[in-house]
């Protein structure tokens, strides 16, 4: 693989490795290595070492922004995240398909667009970048994607609780139901809002969320509760 490549792919990672050999050696599959005469590293290693580590920076993440979950919930909700379909999709987005070294086999029977091929790359590379830069920068491309999962799989949860909300207040046609952005936090990756609704001018509900349309919704939610529905 050329380095014009491999810089390719850093760019869709956002990372600059120190030593590209871990780049190299996490999209290289088996099935190339089989066919080289030459001893050449493949990435199944890297990708039990990603999947730990994939692990820990999602269990992390669910630990301190889902503080009411129980360790049911938190369990299953990381294993969504981390299931073959989600991490293929986030292989997806990094185009990593088109850097893979496949053998010639395997690149017929169409390994490049192959889920389980390409969630093994997300863990390969993702141990990569740990095994180069640590923590932090591992840190920093997991949550790119598993902040996004998540607000999909909220919105996915949540009932409308906004709609709700504003059927009961039409009942009184003098009222006046809004929604203001109170606080907004966070990097970039991770940011938090605030929101309140407001009954006329008092408050009556806070929600805080990934995006201003859970927070809403969080908001709304409180509200109810607050009005015994």
């Amino acid at each position: 693989m050329s380095m014009r490549e491999l810089s390719a792919l850093e760019n869709n990672l956002g990372y600059k490795f120190k030593n590209i050999k871990f780049l190299e050696t996490g999209v290289t599959h088996s099935s190339f290595a089989n066919e080289t005469k030459e001893h050449v590293a493949y990435n199944e290693r890297q990708e039990f070492l990603g999947d730990a580590v994939l692990s820990i920076i999602v269990s992390d993440y669910l630990f301190e922004h889902y503080t009411k979950l129980p360790e049911g919930e938190l369990t299953k909700l990381r294993a969504s995240l981390v299931c073959e379909k989600s991490l293929c999709g986030f292989s997806q987005e990094l185009e990593m398909g088109s850097f893979l070294r496949l053998g010639h086999g395997e690149e017929l029977m169409g390994g490049r667009e192959r889920p389980s091929i390409l969630a093994d790359a997300f863990e390969a590379v993702l141990a990569a970048i740990y095994l180069d830069g640590g923590i932090e920068p591992a840190t920093k491309l997991v949550l790119r994607f598993v902040v996004k999962a998540l607000e999909h799989v909220e919105n996915a949860a949540f009932k409308d609780y906004k709609t709700m909300l504003q059927e009961i207040i039409q009942k009184n046609p003098e009222e006046r139901l809004t929604y203001a952005l109170v606080g907004e936090s966070g990097p970039d990756h991770d940011k938090r809002f605030e929101v309140d609704v407001m009954l006329n001018s008092n408050v009556i509900g806070h929600g805080i969320g990934k995006s201003k349309k859970s927070a809403e919704q969080l908001a709304a939610k409180e509200a109810l509760e607050l009005m015994g529905e």
